[in-house]
C-alpha cells in the first residue's frame, strides 16, 4: 500500500492531507536522536542480561528442589517458580507474602499453606466458614385439630354445585 501513495501526482486536497496524516502515525512512536540511541543501548543490555540468566535458568530449573528440612531428610518436591521452596513449605520463606498458614479450628490446628486472598484470615477448603444462611424455609403452620374435625354438611356436593336450569348458548360469528 505505501508504493501506491508515495506519488502526490493526481491526488486531490483531501486524499494529500489523508496521506500526510497516515505517515504521521507510522512515525508516532518512533524515537530519533539521542532518545533512539538510548533504547537501543538498554535494549542491548536487557538482551545480554536475559541471555545469560535464561541459560542458566534452563539448567539449573529442572534440578531445583525444596530448601526445606523434614526429620533432617531434605524435601524431594520440586520448587515453585521463582522460589526455593515447594507449596508445603512456602512458609517457611520469610520473604513470601502471597502464602500463610491456616489457622485451623481450637480442636484442629492446621498449618497447611493457604494464598493470601482479600480476607483477614485466609483457610483452607476444610476449614473454611460459610457465610450464614440467607434463605431461611418457611414453617409449616400446624393446623388446629378442631379444623380437621369440621363437619361435612357445611359443603357442597359436586350435584349440588351443578345448574338448575340450563341457559341457551349463544355464539356468534
Amino acid at each position: 500500500g505505501s508504493s501506491l501513495l508515495t506519488g502526490p501526482e493526481g491526488l486531490m486536497a483531501k486524499e494529500r492531507e489523508n496521506l500526510k496524516r497516515l505517515k504521521c502515525l507510522r512515525r508516532y512512536r518512533q524515537r530519533y536522536g539521542v532518545e533512539a540511541l538510548l533504547h537501543r543501548q538498554l535494549k542491548e543490555r536487557r538482551m545480554l542480561a536475559t541471555d545469560g540468566a535464561a541459560q542458566q535458568a534452563h539448567t539449573t530449573r529442572s534440578s531445583q528442589r525444596c530448601l526445606a528440612f523434614v526429620d533432617d531428610v531434605r524435601c524431594s518436591n520440586q520448587s515453585l517458580p521463582m522460589t526455593r521452596h515447594c507449596l508445603m513449605h512456602i512458609c517457611q520463606d520469610t520473604n513470601q507474602t502471597l502464602f500463610k498458614p491456616c489457622q485451623g479450628s481450637e480442636e484442629v490446628p492446621c498449618n497447611k499453606p493457604v494464598p493470601v486472598s482479600l480476607s483477614e484470615d485466609p483457610c483452607c477448603p476444610l476449614h473454611l466458614r460459610l457465610p450464614p444462611q440467607m434463605y431461611v424455609p418457611e414453617q409449616v403452620l400446624a393446623v388446629p385439630e378442631e379444623l380437621e374435625a369440621a363437619p361435612t354438611d357445611l359443603y357442597l356436593s359436586a350435584a349440588e354445585l351443578q345448574p338448575t336450569e340450563s341457559l341457551p348458548l349463544e355464539f356468534s360469528d
